[in-house]
């Protein structure tokens, strides 16, 4: 199965007709890709109750890539408002039970900041993680090279597998430490995360202030060949999991959903289990 999406649902305006209600988006999005990315649970736990929409407003077998807690990636570098690493992680845990009782978890993605360097200290910290999120599918993506130097790469790929996380291959400019490299490995025979942020070298190293790094960082648009070179990649990559999951991240200019759509169709896959679209005025 090839899981095909965007990362979040209210920015991608050419899914949605005018005037829409942000809280509408999220069906109407069901209606055109199986799979999304929730970013918000990156910025704060999340209240049960808000899965527990997003569950009921998706059809079913819609799977949710939700992005781990800042606090538990090491990002927040003030107040965490929790008392311990513990009380954290349980609470993440329990704000995923209503996708987990529905079935629509794919996986929690802990990606670690540009600042995470491979060395003892941090590979003891991705093992605490595994540990605390028990059975939890949970994805791995750097942002600091050194993961995938020559000495590290195998045996960061050997580490990875041994815990049992899912790897996430990342397609992005290559500019120096801040960056990662492509790597085509699975290491799990159940699924693999496929991000794609884009190709914009000036813009990953120069991203601008901090209220619009990420409207320079993902301007990208994937032209016909570089998406009919992913075809491929992904047609490899099913021979080796059994759920291959591609999220497009390149949405500052609002190419991300279109890109997706692109890649749908080059792949020929019709997906039979979307919600209904919204007829338009003129339509039959």
């Amino acid at each position: 199965m090839i899981y095909i999406g965007v990362t979040g649902w209210g920015d991608h305006d050419d899914l949605y007709p005018p005037g829409v209600k942000s809280n509408e988006k999220l069906s109407i999005y069901g209606s055109h890709f199986p799979t999304v990315e929730v970013d918000s649970s990156f910025y704060a736990v999340q209240p049960a109750r808000n899965f527990q929409k997003w569950a009921d407003e998706t059809p079913e077998g819609f799977q949710f890539v939700v992005k781990a807690y800042q606090g538990m990636t090491g990002h927040q570098r003030g107040d965490i408002p929790f008392e311990s690493r513990d009380e954290m992680f349980q609470a993440y845990k329990e704000s995923l039970r209503p996708l987990q009782k529905a079935g629509k978890l794919a996986m929690v993605l802990f990606q670690f900041p540009p600042w995470f360097d491979v060395n003892k200290e941090n590979v003891n910290i991705l093992r605490d993680c595994k540990e605390r999120m028990g059975d939890i599918p949970c994805a791995v993506e750097f942002r600091h090279q050194s993961w995938y130097h020559e000495a590290f790469r195998e045996k960061t790929l050997s580490f990875l597998e041994a815990q049992g996380f899912i790897h996430t291959i990342c397609d992005e400019p290559q500019a120096g430490e801040g960056s990662v490299p492509l790597v085509m490995e699975t290491i799990h025979k159940d699924h693999v995360l496929v991000r794609l942020h884009g190709r914009n070298t000036n813009g990953w190293t120069n991203p601008g202030n901090r209220h619009n790094w990420r409207e320079v960082r993902y301007l990208y648009d994937y032209n016909e060949e570089e998406l009919l070179e992913w075809k491929e990649r992904i047609l490899e990559l099913e021979k080796e999991c059994n759920e291959v999951f591609i999220l497009f991240n390149n949405n500052s200019g609002g190419h991300a959903a279109n890109n997706a759509k692109w890649m749908i169709q080059m792949l020929g896959i019709e997906y039979t289990n979307l919600n209904p679209k919204q007829l338009d005025l003129f339509d039959l």
